[in-house]
């Protein structure tokens, strides 16, 4: 399983089906919203269980689907070597509205716990970089969060 992955993210083939793609962009945008989970070293349950529903809803998946997803994308995350191995295949698929989306996600995800750590903020913002988003399309998108979900008043 772990080669076939590390396989999977080496060598994109232009061979795929449509499903094989759509799988290994749906691994690659499950892998990126753990990467906010992971963070800040302390896995808040808040953060894990909006997982899920952030990825059927994002990216069109049943309850089951995304959960057996991000099993996978603990995997896959685990042997990544960088944040490029998983935007490299969203930037050669995804419109700026998906990458937006994605983007929303993970801001979700950080301020889940209603805390908002620097390492959280520093995986979105050079995520964001490499999903070539312009800096006020970073902010515009975490407002929207924070409004969704406010920080939490120490």
């Amino acid at each position: 399983m772990i080669a076939k992955l590390k396989q999977f993210f080496a060598n994109p083939s232009p061979s795929l089906t449509p499903e094989q793609q759509t799988a290994q962009l749906n691994l690659a945008a499950a892998a990126l919203l753990l990467e906010v989970v992971y963070a800040d070293e302390q896995v808040a349950s808040d953060e894990t269980a909006l997982l899920p529903s952030l990825l059927t809803d994002t990216l069109d998946l049943t309850e089951a689907d995304a959960t057996e997803l991000v099993n996978e994308a603990k995997q896959a995350r685990h042997d990544a070597t960088s944040l490029y191995e998983f935007t490299g295949l969203i930037n050669e698929s995804f419109d700026l509205n998906q990458r937006q989306q994605l983007i929303l996600a993970m801001w979700r995800v950080a301020y889940a716990d209603g805390e908002l750590c620097r390492y959280e903020d520093q995986i979105i913002r050079r995520t964001a970089d490499l999903l070539y988003l312009k800096h006020s399309e970073l902010i515009k998108l975490r407002n929207i969060a924070m409004q969704e979900n406010p920080p939490a008043q120490s």
